[in-house]
């Protein structure tokens, strides 16, 4: 027996991570993967159990990750981007959950035959989309200017909120009358909104507190954050069921929020925790769907799923953004962009228990259709979206321009060269001259310490794709990089060597961990660009062919020449570095620092 659940638990865990590391080598939306083998596991093979495996701790396990997850998605938001969208967002969460609550009860009763009582929780479940499902397409797509901004406040802020609207609706359910049940929802809003805020302020102070006063041990502080947002979660839904999700999502706004401690370690950790908690749940839950439960399901069901799509989450964008400063093309992204996630899946399965408790009809319903639109949410968003921002032109999908962190001249000359290829660059330099030169080429450039966050919220980061540490101080380098390691992943962000040295380990003072990838091979840093610069080599941008490629090149320029960049036939920038081999092909351009031949 014991060897059976040792062997369900270890199949949860490695068929959730193999499902996001074949999501992210296919750019597949990593969810709908981890349905499917949450699918397979459980009613299809029945390799998984979820309900025999966990028993009474499958619902508390899922409502604990969920407000994990939401203090994680709470951690991201800054509410300085609040001065622009912030009216977007309130009318979204407010004005646009009404919306499709309202269609949705209305499909839900009237098209699937479904009593009124399922039919209006129903709805108030669908109303969320969640961090869990917009994260990860947002990471794909990457789109552009507010529209980013938004859906991450919606999906953040959205999933509390809708949970909240489902307890309501529940308490209204269970309660006699309508003078009854509406005393009721208005008992059950205002102690959530009372000790959901209590809870996530009180604890987010006490945090902030004992991080500020070196209370808590370095190698405590993660484990710690982690308890008192689980002790946030439980003191609110003790004193007021189902309001934990939202003590939990403000706590973590307070605290990212706040000037007095840093949070960057306790930010990674959350994000690293956020993936395998994604991933158990969804394995497990999809895992307890049973095929019979969709028998009694009409294909009707398919035409409910097709209002939430056209109907109401356009109405509500449309609605909500129409005092706004938001164009058509970002409306029309925003009204084709509401996964249902999570949240939905978890909310859904609590209540259909507490339903069927009751003797409500049809509350077995619930989770199978919840699942239907999940899984038909994000398969058409996922596979949409991206090609539709890419036409709207509000994508930065693999965005391929370089940030430079430095600006001494012949940074400056190679920037110009990739500019005239097409490629976004940015500068950032405390160096107020370089910064007037760069300018005065029609280089954007930022003044500024690339440490400093107003700087850090001055740069452009739209259409930036790699990060180049290039100033001649290696600890700087490597901690500019580290820095911005939640904008770039480690494959994008480079650095120039420092000086050479035959003397073994004295280039290796910092750890691998704290470098990137080394820019132009080991034996070029930043010295050697500018005495070749001084000398007179220019910055070269050769097309090569089948009668001239690579190694005519480097036979005509000869040793002294330093090879760059690469830029393929469906405009990639390859970047040279130690740790790849640069071979470009006949149909490449390649950018070389050389010395001009008789």
């Amino acid at each position: 027996m014991s060897e059976h659940v040792l062997v369900e638990i270890g199949a949860i865990v490695l068929l959730g991570i193999m499902s996001q590391w074949v999501a992210w080598r296919l750019r597949f939306p990593s969810i709908f993967l981890l349905l499917i083998a949450g699918f397979v596991a459980g009613p299809v093979t029945g390799l998984i159990e979820p309900d025999l495996l966990m028993g009474e701790m499958l619902m508390p396990f899922v409502s604990l990750s969920v407000a994990i997850i939401l203090f994680e998605g709470g951690l991201t938001l800054n509410v300085k981007e609040l001065r622009e969208i912030g009216g977007v967002v309130l009318s979204l969460v407010i004005l646009g959950v009404l919306v499709t609550w309202t269609i949705g009860t209305l499909t839900a009763h009237y098209l699937l035959n479904i009593n009124f009582e399922v039919s209006i929780l129903l709805a108030a479940i669908l109303t969320v989309t969640g961090p869990t499902v917009i994260g990860p397409l947002l990471r794909q797509i990457k789109p552009s200017g507010k529209v980013n901004q938004i859906l991450k406040w919606e999906g953040i802020v959205i999933d509390p909120i809708g949970a909240l609207l489902a307890v309501l609706v529940f308490e209204g359910i269970i309660a006699s009358g309508l003078q009854g049940a509406t005393t009721a929802v208005l008992i059950s809003l205002g102690k959530t909104i009372l000790f959901g805020t209590l809870s996530g302020v009180v604890f987010a102070f006490l945090l902030v507190l004992f991080l500020r006063k070196f209370w808590i041990p370095d190698y405590l502080q993660e484990s710690m954050t982690l308890s008192m947002v689980i002790a946030s979660f439980l003191v609110s839904d003790i004193l007021q069921p189902e309001s934990g999700l939202f003590a939990a999502t403000l706590m973590g706004i307070v605290i990212a929020n706040q000037k007095y401690v840093g949070i960057k370690h306790i930010l990674e950790f959350k994000e690293n925790l956020r993936v395998l908690i994604i991933s158990i749940l969804f394995i497990i839950l999809s895992a307890r769907l049973k095929f019979d439960v969709f028998q009694d399901i009409s294909f009707k069901v398919l035409i409910l799923l097709a209002v939430l799509i056209f109907v109401a989450r356009p109405l509500s964008v449309f609605l909500s953004s129409v005092f706004s400063s938001l164009n058509i093309k970002e409306k029309v992204f925003l009204s084709w962009m509401a996964p249902r996630g999570i949240v939905a899946a978890a909310v859904s399965s609590l209540f259909a228990l507490k339903m069927l408790e009751i003797g409500i009809e049809q509350a077995d319903l619930l989770v199978p259709i919840t699942f239907i639109v999940i899984v038909g949410t994000v398969a058409i968003y996922g596979l949409t979206a991206g090609p539709l921002a890419r036409g709207l032109k509000l994508s930065q999908s693999n965005p391929q321009g370089i940030l430079f962190l430095g600006a001494h001249p012949v940074i400056q000359e190679i920037a110009q060269a990739i500019m005239k290829q097409g490629f976004k660059v940015v500068m950032v330099d405390r160096n107020r001259n370089a910064i007037a030169e760069a300018n005065m080429k029609d280089i954007p450039a930022v003044y500024g310490n690339m440490l400093s966050e107003q700087v850090f919220e001055e740069i452009p980061f739209e259409g930036i794709g790699k990060l180049m540490a290039v100033t001649p101080n290696e600890e700087a380098n490597s901690l500019a990089l580290f820095h911005f390691d939640q904008i770039f992943d480690r494959e994008e962000t480079f650095q120039i060597s420092r000086k050479p040295s035959k003397k073994s380990g004295s280039r290796d003072i910092l750890p691998n961990h704290l470098k990137g990838r080394i820019l132009f091979g080991d034996d070029v840093d930043l010295s050697h660009l500018i005495r070749m610069y001084n000398d007179g080599a220019v910055i070269k941008a050769t097309h090569l062919t089948d009668d001239f490629d690579y190694q005519s090149f480097k036979e005509f320029y000869g040793k002294d020449m330093v090879p760059l960049f690469s830029i393929t036939k469906e405009k990639k920038l390859l970047v040279h570095t130690s740790d790849n081999k640069f071979e470009p092909l006949p149909g490449h351009t390649i950018i070389a620092l050389v010395k001009e031949t008789d």
